[in-house]
């Protein structure tokens, strides 16, 4: 799927890490939640409260999950559950554009 139909977007971006990581919140008819956005080139660390689908639409990256002792590369048209509670530390090594599936 490479686009979403018929969605509410909160127009005020999410702003994370001193603007390293943009994106918008979307909810879909059905009630889903999701959010769509880009992180550039850093590396960062995201804590979870429900369990989250990462799908990377582009870029590439290095993810430890909490409790991993090694990164996983991920690049462009792969993802990555992330359970709920939890974090991840992600090292982007160019820019990643993303659509994060929450529940």
């Amino acid at each position: 799927m490479t686009t979403f139909e018929n969605v509410t977007v909160t127009k005020q971006a999410n702003v994370y890490f001193d603007g390293k990581c943009v994106s918008y919140s979307l909810q879909l008819p059905d009630g889903t939640k999701k959010s769509v956005g880009v992180i550039l080139p850093a590396t960062l660390t995201f804590t979870t409260g429900a369990p989250e689908v990462m799908e990377l639409i582009d870029g590439e990256c290095k993810v430890t999950l909490a409790g991993a002792t090694e990164a996983v590369t991920y690049r462009g048209g792969q993802s990555f559950d992330v359970p709920g509670d939890s974090s991840f530390q992600i090292e982007v090594l160019s820019p990643v554009h993303y659509v994060c599936h929450y529940g």
